[in-house]
C-alpha cells in the first residue's frame, strides 16, 4: 500500500472514530430530550389536578410512584414546630435562600415532611427571622416531590440545618419511626393560614436545547467526512499538478480556449 493510500485510510478511520463519538453524544442528547418531555408532560397532568388525601397516593407501605409527583395531596393533622429544621444553600430571588422544613404529623399517626417556603439569609449562617406555622389542628395542600441525594461533595451542615432533602437524613434528625421518607411535600396552603414565607416558583415547561443539540452532533458527524474528503480530493488535485507538470487550473483554463478555437473556425466555415 502507498504511503497516499495509507495515509487516507488513517483519514477515513478518523472519520469513522469521530462519527461514532458524534452518534453517541447525539443519542445522549435524544435521550436526554425524551426524559425532559416525559417531565413536561407529567408537571402538564399532575400540577393542578384537584388535591387527594395522601392515603391515595402514598398507603402504609410508603412507597411513592414516579407518576405522582407535583400531584397535590391533603394533610390533616398537626405540625411539629419544635423539630423544625432548615435546608441550606437553595436557589431562590435571585440569591442563596434557606427552606423551611417541618415535620407534619397526621391523624393517623405518620409525619409527612413540608417544606413550607423560603427565607431570605440573613447577616449570620441562619435567617434573621423565620416564620413560625400554625399551631394546633391544620388542613395543610402540598405537592409531592421525591427526596434528594446526599451531596456529593459531602459537606455537611450546622446544627439545625441540612445540606439537602435528603429524606433519611431528615428522619434521623426528627427521630420518629414513622417519618415517611419517600417523598416530601411543597406547601400550597394551609388553614389557617401563618405569616407567608417566600413561595415556590412553578415548574418551567422550557423542553430545553436538548434537540438542537442532537440534530448538531449528527451533522458534525456528516461534516467530519465531508472534511476529510474535501482533504483526499485536494491532495489528488495536488498530486495531479505535480505529475503532468501543468496545474489543473491552468490545463482546464487551456482546454476551454481550445474548444473556443474550434467553435470560432466552425463558424467561420459557415
Amino acid at each position: 500500500m502507498s504511503q497516499r493510500m495509507l495515509r487516507w485510510t488513517v483519514y477515513v478511520l478518523i472519520a469513522i472514530g469521530f462519527a461514532i463519538a458524534c452518534v453517541f453524544l447525539s443519542h445522549w442528547q435524544f435521550d436526554r430530550n425524551a426524559s425532559r418531555t416525559e417531565q413536561i408532560a407529567l408537571v402538564e397532568q399532575n400540577y393542578e389536578a384537584d388535591p387527594v388525601p395522601l392515603d391515595d397516593l402514598i398507603g402504609s407501605d410508603g412507597r411513592f410512584h414516579a407518576g405522582d409527583e407535583w400531584h397535590p395531596v391533603t394533610l390533616n393533622g398537626s405540625y411539629l414546630t419544635d423539630q423544625q429544621l432548615l435546608v441550606r444553600n437553595r436557589p431562590h430571588g435571585g440569591t442563596v435562600a434557606f427552606e423551611i422544613l417541618v415535620p407534619f404529623q397526621t391523624d393517623d399517626g405518620r409525619v409527612f415532611i413540608v417544606d413550607r417556603g423560603w427565607v431570605a439569609p440573613g447577616e449570620g449562617d441562619t435567617p434573621d427571622a423565620v416564620p413560625a406555622p400554625p399551631q394546633g389542628e391544620v388542613e395543610v395542600v402540598v405537592r409531592l416531590r421525591p427526596g434528594e441525594r446526599l451531596p456529593a461533595s459531602g459537606r455537611g451542615a450546622a446544627e439545625g440545618q441540612v445540606a439537602t432533602i435528603h429524606l433519611p437524613t431528615v428522619a434521623a434528625l426528627v427521630g420518629g419511626d414513622d417519618v415517611v421518607t419517600s417523598a416530601y411535600g411543597q406547601l400550597v396552603s394551609e388553614k389557617p393560614a401563618a405569616a407567608p414565607l417566600g413561595t415556590f416558583d412553578s415548574p418551567t415547561d422550557d423542553p430545553g436545547p436538548h434537540l438542537s443539540y442532537a440534530i448538531q452532533w449528527i451533522l458534525f458527524a456528516i461534516m467530519g467526512f465531508i472534511f476529510i474528503g474535501y482533504i483526499i480530493r485536494t491532495e489528488i488535485v495536488k498530486h495531479r499538478e505535480e505529475v503532468e507538470g501543468i496545474p489543473a487550473k491552468e490545463k482546464r483554463r487551456r482546454s476551454r480556449d481550445r474548444d473556443a478555437d474550434i467553435e470560432d473556425e466552425l463558424l467561420d466555415a459557415r
